[in-house]
């Protein structure tokens, strides 16, 4: 263990699904002294040791040395899933933020960095077994989030050896849910008006069933978790994160009471570019084809070095996020505003 005792952490994207989870649990935390929250729109929500500073990474004159002067551990998690029409938007946020955001780390003597990469930095991998962390990062060129995920890996490549004294830890998620996140990721992939009374069982009789379509998922509680252990643990390089089992149409088949039937890759890619195209869904066929494509990530490094072990599994973590999509459930920051439809 690192002596972080009396520690001030600095959490960028601190209103979204991760941020809100990762300020709470770090506000809670005895051997934290104080938490700096930085997001585009200040919140109404005040947990115990916090302040919050508005900031924008895609502004160019934002003072980010001076929000990190003092700190021991940045925790960076900001980053704009929209618009999937602009990239180039997402990337002044996502990618040139970043850079600012290691850069004034580095300036402010900051020790610890902790940054959010993803399983969608991953090269394209197996379903059938786990890879661990030594599995290529080129991601799926085609998704804008993939892109700017794996740029950001090659990114912290150059950092690490400019800049030995600071420890770097990559976070590699699965896909994250939490029941106060639900009404804003529906927002970002399924669109402002879609309905969340559609994910009730009765009104699903069947299950698209798509080659390729099996994932991981974890609880952003849990995540959290693992941000906090590498905040006061002293380790470095990149951790796998996900709970078992994998979801796939068999395991929501079951959760559904609805029967899997085999749809056809390109079907299904057809009607979700069609949706894209005219701007009823947000979420791009570009990220679809990558989802198909992410290897399933071994976790045991997390479990043996951060001594991590999510505490629920990704069954309860799905129903858990379908209830919340339902009831359009959220949260009292702007990313996370709650709102049903339906």
């Amino acid at each position: 263990m690192s002596s972080t005792a009396g520690s001030r952490i600095v959490v960028t994207g601190a209103t979204g699904n991760v941020g809100t989870s990762v300020v709470r649990l770090l506000s809670e935390d005895p051997q934290v002294e104080s938490v700096r929250g930085l997001a585009r729109r200040l919140p109404d929500w005040s947990p115990p040791k916090t302040e919050w500073s508005s900031v924008d990474l895609a502004d160019e004159g934002a003072d980010l040395a001076r929000e990190f002067e003092g700190a021991s551990a940045v925790v960076h998690l900001a980053w704009a899933f929209q618009p999937t029409h602009d990239p180039v938007r997402t990337w002044q946020t996502n990618v040139l933020g970043s850079l600012r955001v290691f850069e004034a780390a580095a300036a402010a003597g900051v020790p610890v960095l902790v940054h959010a990469s993803s399983v969608g930095a991953y090269s394209p991998g197996p379903k059938d077994r786990a890879v661990d962390e030594s599995w290529p990062t080129h991601g799926w060129p085609d998704a804008a989030y993939c892109r700017e995920k794996a740029y950001l890996e090659r990114t912290l490549d150059a950092f690490e050896r400019e800049h030995p004294e600071v420890r770097v830890v990559r976070m590699r998620p699965a896909f994250l849910f939490k029941r106060e996140a639900a009404s804003e990721q529906r927002r970002i992939f399924g669109g402002r008006f879609l309905p969340g009374p559609l994910a009730r069982p009765e009104l699903l009789p069947f299950l698209p069933d798509i080659p390729g379509l099996r994932v991981q998922a974890l609880h952003t509680d849990d995540a959290a978790e693992a941000y906090r252990l590498a905040v006061h643990t002293d380790v470095r390089g990149a951790f796998n994160l996900a709970a078992d089992p994998p979801v796939d149409a068999e395991l929501l088949g079951e959760m559904f009471g609805a029967r899997p039937v085999r749809l056809p890759r390109t079907a299904a890619r057809s009607a979700i570019a069609a949706a894209w195209g005219v701007r009823l869904l947000p979420a791009s066929p570009h990220l679809f084809d990558a989802v198909l494509r992410l290897p399933l990530m071994d976790c045991t490094r997390a479990r043996t070095e951060l001594g991590w072990e999510p505490e629920r599994s990704a069954t309860e973590t799905v129903e858990e996020f379908l209830q919340g999509f339902r009831q359009g459930a959220g949260a009292d920051t702007v990313p996370l505003r709650g709102r049903k439809v339906g």
